[in-house]
């Protein structure tokens, strides 16, 4: 059974906040996130974010990430580009290390490679890019390009993206593995519609992950590939967590339930995050944001409690919210 569990005392969002915002700025103007460098010389001591298990490989993951889906399409120079090295310090702060990219968001891969470089932690990240079209020798040069604008070899994932020509695209993924250009090698879809071309793959072929839609109001991973994952020892990682952003807009002026304090979420974020790490079978989520004090937020919900799956049906009134 996944009991709650707690790695340290349960910390209060507004706690993580400021805990978190002071670690960024460490970590932006030179101070690490222990040492309280540039904050009155309060001592910080480390946050803790929940890890879970990479089946394959045996290492684990921090299960709070980020998707850099039009967040880090941005300019350099803008208002927008200018936010984002808070956003990747306070992930680190938190103990967070999955970015998640794509060819397919614009410049996202190569903001995200400069971005690393500059601060210097390229090695405090898990990059994750995806391979989205037809051909084998096209998708060479196109995840040849993600590494060199991400500046991440060898690349921590490559995911083939919605299933597009899978069978090349795997065989290219199986010989950079072997010859050490990525780590780990997966496939994705954003839609439950295609969770049965997905299944017949997870059964199929060997992968280290699978990168699928799941939330509150999205549970349609519960029925098979949740199941299978776990069935095949494949790490998961949750987009849309938050349901394409349509269930955060629509729950964000309401009042949390009074029971989201027995599991320690202090925003309508949190409860949501709290809610798909429910399922042990998901090693990560990862939504976008390019907003440090949301990133902080978000990171929050992989620490302290996370529930298990019969903690919801003791409340279910959270599914008709």
């Amino acid at each position: 059974m996944n009991k709650p569990t707690a790695p340290g005392p349960t910390m209060n969002r507004a706690d993580f906040l400021r805990l978190a915002a002071g670690a960024a700025l460490g970590l932006l103007f030179g101070g690490g996130p222990a040492s309280g460098e540039g904050m009155g010389g309060d001592q910080m001591k480390p946050i803790s974010m929940q890890r879970r298990p990479i089946p394959a490989s045996g290492e684990s993951l921090p299960v709070i990430g980020l998707g850099t889906y039009k967040v880090f399409d941005v300019a350099p120079g803008s208002a927008e580009y200018a936010r984002l090295p808070a956003v990747l310090a306070a992930l680190f702060a938190a103990g967070g290390s999955v970015i998640d990219s794509s060819p397919m968001y614009g410049r996202a891969e190569e903001t995200t490679g400069e971005l690393l470089a500059a601060a210097g932690s390229r090695s405090r990240a898990f990059v994750a890019s995806k391979v989205w079209i037809e051909g084998r020798e096209a998708g060479r040069r196109q995840m040849e390009a993600s590494l060199r604008l991400l500046r991440a070899e060898p690349l921590d994932l490559m995911q083939v993206h919605n299933l597009v020509d899978w069978r090349d695209q795997l065989a290219t993924l199986r010989e950079w593995k072997a010859a050490g250009r990525i780590r780990h090698l997966g496939v994705t879809h954003y839609h439950a519609g295609a969770y049965d071309a997905l299944a017949a793959v997870l059964r199929a072929e060997r992968l280290d992950f699978v990168q699928i839609n799941y939330s509150l109001d999205e549970r349609e991973a519960e029925r098979l590939i949740l199941p299978l994952a776990a069935e095949r020892g494949v790490a998961v990682l949750i987009n849309r967590p938050f349901g394409g952003g349509g269930l955060l807009r629509r729950l964000r002026d309401k009042p949390l339930p009074p029971w989201a304090a027995e599991i320690g979420a202090g925003s309508w974020a949190q409860l949501l995050l709290k809610f798909v790490l429910s399922q042990p079978a998901v090693s990560c989520a990862i939504p976008g944001t390019g907003k440090p004090e949301h990133m902080a937020d978000n990171a929050a919900a992989g620490c302290g409690m996370i529930p298990e799956p019969a903690f919801w049906q003791r409340h279910a009134e959270v599914f008709s919210l």
